[in-house]
């Protein structure tokens, strides 16, 4: 098989370049190992800037998103005793966030992907990517129990935070070592229960952090800090609720309670990979970094990847021109960065941690008084947490 640019990984990363792509005419194969109907049913949270919104609407993946997600003009942060509303919209001149899960994006994806007549090959095995200095490297895998060989110009690496591309490059030639994992992590469940709040409520208590997210009008995603070696098992839908109520209570709001269908535990890690390229490989989205979920800019940063990498090989598909594939790690990081700056502060901001005094305590309230009484510290946390636009 020959195609231009051979991509690994059929997440938001992976099949938002394909999409991309195919709108400049530049071809495309996508292989993942997971099977279609695993990458559509895994539920992970779905928070998207308001830069990622208009590019899926744009470019004609948006429709579904626009009918079925919720749009949000602010959150909510909940401490000592109050609950203080962050007007996103007018702080920073009328952008919002969309509640829209990532698996619904998926959907929306890999459904156009396919009507366009994409060559998506789920259920791969056996990959492996060699000529990454050459101008013609190859992905083999298996498929349907055949040997498969993909020649391409590119090789992108958007095979998640489990990724085998990201190790394709040489020792000596990258670093791996910005890395933070936190000593705690989160407590998910899914609901069905009515919306305990119109927007987001990020809580801060001395029992520990609490997210009360919502995915429709009948099924509720929430979270609440808890030990990494945590088990689900331990803990009863009643128990679960107690504690969301214990942590929610000393700022008067109120969870809406109902039978829980799903239990997990979230993983709190921070980490970035420089460079994101090496010879025709490309990194993209979780591949090349991962943040802790606070922020919301997992998916957000993946889109603001490809955003980037989509433009620089258009114009080399378009005019031989390389500058912007070789500016790609220094373009993406800058933004990767900034998003991992944001997602700390949030982090480290709303937690509670185990070694923290209290000072650590009283310096958390100041810092979220501030944030909630002076417009200018409003309006930093508004504008990053809606997003720079795409550039």
């Amino acid at each position: 098989m020959r195609t231009q640019v051979g991509i690994v990984g059929a997440g938001p990363a992976g099949l938002l370049l394909s999409h991309l792509l195919h709108l400049r005419g530049v071809e495309s194969v996508v292989i993942d190992l997971q099977t279609r109907e695993s990458i559509e049913q895994t539920i992970k949270a779905g928070i998207l800037e308001q830069g990622t919104v208009d590019l899926l609407r744009q470019t004609g993946v948006g429709d579904r998103m626009m009918r079925d997600g919720f749009v949000h003009h602010g959150i909510n942060l909940a401490f000592s005793g109050g609950i203080h509303r962050i007007n996103m919209y007018e702080l920073t001149g009328g952008r919002a966030v969309m509640v829209y899960a990532q698996h619904e994006v998926l959907i929306d994806l890999i459904a156009k992907r396919l009507a366009d007549g994409a060559d998506l090959r789920f259920g791969v095995s056996d990959t492996e990517v060699e000529g990454l200095a050459t101008e013609q490297p190859t992905i083999r895998f298996t498929h349907g129990n055949a040997r498969q060989t993909l020649e391409c110009d590119f090789v992108i690496g958007a095979d998640g935070s489990r990724t085998s591309t990201r190790f394709l490059i040489p020792e000596g030639k990258v670093r791996t070592d910005f890395f933070r994992q936190y000593p705690f992590a989160w407590f998910g469940i899914l609901a069905e229960a009515p919306p305990s709040s119109d927007e987001l409520i990020y809580a801060h208590s001395e029992r520990g952090f609490v997210l009360i997210s919502t995915r429709s009008p009948k099924v509720q995603r929430m979270y609440f800090q808890c030990d990494p070696a945590t088990n689900v098992d331990d803990w009863s839908d009643d128990r679960i609720w107690e504690e969301f109520q214990a942590r929610l209570a000393p700022s008067g709001a109120t969870v809406q309670t109902g039978p829980i269908f799903r239990k997990d535990v979230l993983q709190f890690r921070s980490f970035v990979c420089e460079p994101m390229q090496y010879g025709r490989l490309f990194l993209a989205g979780d591949a090349a970094h991962t943040v802790p979920p606070t922020g919301a800019k997992g998916m957000n940063l993946a889109v603001a990847d490809v955003h980037v990498l989509d433009r620089a090989l258009g114009a080399y598909y378009d005019s031989n021109d390389i500058g912007l594939l070789e500016s790609y790690s220094r373009t993406a990081l800058q933004r990767v960065w900034r998003g991992q700056w944001f997602s700390f502060w949030m982090t480290s901001m709303l937690h509670r941690f185990s070694d923290a005094t209290d000072f650590d305590l009283r310096r958390q309230l100041a810092e979220l008084e501030l944030v909630t009484s002076s417009p200018t510290a409003a309006k930093n946390l508004a504008e990053s947490y809606v997003g720079l636009p795409l550039t």
